[in-house]
């Protein structure tokens, strides 16, 4: 993306300053001045210090424009994208590890008569585990009488009945 802004700048600013050099009543006057006046405007700042007043000059001015507001727009869209995608990402690995664990635990519970205490106890882990991970994004409310913990909205505590909201 930094090529292509470059890439217009020097064609925007070369091609305004051909365009307006010669003109008697021209601002633009130094390949500077052009290549100040396409950074500026490509940037969409447009100061108004330097502008072209020949046809030429206002249409390469409309293309430079234009330009500016779709790179932005296309540096903004790109950011979001990768936001998006890792947050996709994220989800689909917890959600991965939830059904796994879940598969797990569904054996585990189905031939539950025969587990050792040490299995039973794996078992256990694993539900806790499980819940945590299922809940991590979810709102945790603790009650300040008694300190039981919810990862949802109650309005009173279900262990000593205060108020919570």
């Amino acid at each position: 993306m930094g090529f292509l802004v470059l890439l217009i700048i020097i064609g925007g600013g070369t091609g305004v300053y051909l365009a307006e050099r010669d003109h008697p009543r021209a601002n633009i006057t130094t390949l500077g001045d052009a290549f100040w006046w396409a950074v500026v405007t490509l940037a969409t700042v447009g100061y108004g210090d330097y502008y072209p007043i020949t046809l030429v000059g206002r249409v390469i001015a409309i293309i430079m424009m234009l330009s500016g507001i779709g790179i932005f727009v296309l540096f903004v869209s790109t950011l979001a994208q990768r936001r998006l995608e890792k947050e996709e990402s994220r989800l689909e690995q917890r959600k991965l590890l939830g059904h796994e664990t879940k598969t797990i635990i569904k054996d585990k519970i189905e031939g539950i008569e025969k587990l050792t205490e040490e299995d039973f106890d794996i078992l256990i882990t694993s539900m806790k585990n499980l819940r945590r991970t299922l809940l991590h994004d979810s709102i945790v409310i603790k009650c300040p009488s008694c300190g039981s913990i919810y990862h949802n909205k109650p309005k009173f505590c279900s262990n000593c009945g205060i108020g919570l909201i």
